[in-house]
């Protein structure tokens, strides 16, 4: 096994799954499958769960027959739900009104994001909120680019938390390797907190060097604020 070939594979699977949360979309990460997916990294790929569908995907979008801000329908990562989601749910009057208010009142810190989360128009698409809401946006350019930083400051915490908790426990062999695939986006977002962002991605780092639990004395708990 090609031990490099087989994280890059890896991460790129869990950019096609996780597409619904990613900023830019589509658009961002096909740029990112068609560059980096050698022969070596497609052959992993086929061997992986639904690995074979980003296989075809990319080949697909190589030939030109996949327009690089899209993906085919019957390609589509779960089965399409995730990016569905809205088609069944329209938003009322109140509800676009709520949500506008809620995004222009939005403030960078969890006490944001908890606010954000309680409204009556997020609480109604449960875990499918994000891709719920960035498919409703998709008319309302005007408010998608403010969501776009909720977007940013909701998985910022996200990925914080699962850090933190990584922390606490041994590393496995296939935990350590999802981390070496993962660490791009904490490379992305921890920066965001700062200096506790940046001393967090280090014990990430030598966490995965390591292999044992690290010191979470020394751990910092979330900013208040990215």
């Amino acid at each position: 096994m090609n031990t490099k070939a087989s994280t890059t594979a890896q991460r790129l699977l869990n950019l096609y799954r996780q597409e619904h949360v990613i900023f830019g979309g589509w658009a961002a990460v096909n740029q990112v499958f068609v560059d980096e997916a050698t022969p070596d990294v497609l052959r992993e790929l086929r061997e992986l769960p639904t690995g074979k569908n980003l296989v075809k995907h990319i080949e697909n979008l190589r030939a030109g027959k996949t327009k690089m801000d899209s993906i085919e329908r019957e390609l589509l990562p779960y089965g399409g739900m995730m990016s569905e989601t809205i088609a069944t749910v329209p938003l009322t009057p109140d509800e676009w009104a709520e949500l506008e208010s809620g995004i222009n009142e939005f403030t960078t810190d969890q006490d944001g994001l908890d606010r954000i989360q309680q409204l009556n128009v997020i609480k109604k698409f449960g875990d499918q909120w994000p891709v719920a809401i960035r498919a409703a946006l998709s008319a309302r350019p005007d408010m998608a680019e403010k969501w776009s930083i909720v977007m940013k400051t909701y998985r910022a915490y996200y990925l914080w938390k699962v850090a933190s908790d990584m922390l606490n426990q041994p590393l496995s062999e296939r935990a350590r390797a999802q981390l070496q695939a993962d660490m791009p986006e904490y490379e992305t977002y921890l920066p965001m907190f700062g200096d506790a962002g940046t001393e967090l991605l280090e014990k990430l780092r030598s966490f995965i060097s390591a292999m044992k639990p690290i010191d979470t004395d020394n751990a910092p708990d979330a900013p208040t604020s990215v």
